[in-house]
């Protein structure tokens, strides 16, 4: 899906930032993000099912329909919810609404591929533990990981919570890599690039590909 498909689906340009991005979820969130408790912990105990806290569970076919899960979703839940929201926060807090939930969408592609770690904290959180050396380079870039801005956390949990929950992945094909468009990763040529988002570029790694690299090591 490309940028101007995105805007088209919703009605003009995608807002740029997270003050832009919150104006353009209060009229869904309204008096719900005030009060809502949003925490770096996980609550105790596991959440009820989506179909008994009333989620809609219906298939959505476009991207107001994830919007408007979001604006509903309850930003809480267990260690899923929280490794996917601090992935969304720390990698993509500064994108687009449409961003943020690619981000997500890697993520939970890559848990459900059967090629990285069955769990989301086991995706987010793999790689040697080397500084910078990480999948994700948040979690070892040495950097502090203390949630500084609220609003943003805010809006992150709600996207981790309406994912988690079975909202469509839409916007990014299957894509399980990518990248900032200010560096060009040397693995970027040998993947099918399937949407360009705000500041990142996503990936798939196609049959071909997987192929050629068994090939390789073997």
């Amino acid at each position: 899906m490309t940028v101007a498909t995105l805007a088209a689906v919703w009605g003009g340009a995608a807002p740029a930032g997270p003050t832009a991005l919150g104006e353009r979820l209060d009229p869904l969130l309204g008096a719900a993000r005030s009060g809502a408790e949003v925490s770096l912990s996980a609550r105790e105990g596991e959440m009820p099912p989506p179909s008994d806290r009333g989620v809609a569970t219906a298939p959505a076919s476009d991207l107001s329909l994830v919007e408007a899960r979001i604006g509903t979703a309850d930003p809480r839940g267990d260690d899923e919810w929280r490794c996917l929201a601090e992935a969304i926060y720390h990698e993509a807090r500064g994108e687009s609404l449409t961003g943020q939930i690619a981000v997500a969408e890697v993520v939970l592609n890559r848990r459900d591929s059967g090629r990285y770690p069955a769990t989301v904290c086991g995706v987010v959180e793999q790689g040697s533990g080397q500084r910078n050396m990480c999948q994700f380079s948040f979690y070892c870039d040495g950097l502090s990981d203390a949630v500084a801005d609220d609003g943003a956390w805010d809006i992150a949990g709600r996207i981790a919570r309406a994912m988690l929950d079975g909202a469509p992945r839409l916007l990014t094909d299957g894509a399980m890599f990518y990248h900032t468009r200010t560096v060009s990763p040397y693995w970027a040529d040998d993947f099918t690039r399937t949407a360009a988002i705000g500041a990142h570029l996503f990936y798939r790694e196609d049959e071909a590909s997987v192929l050629m690299a068994s090939s390789t090591a073997n």
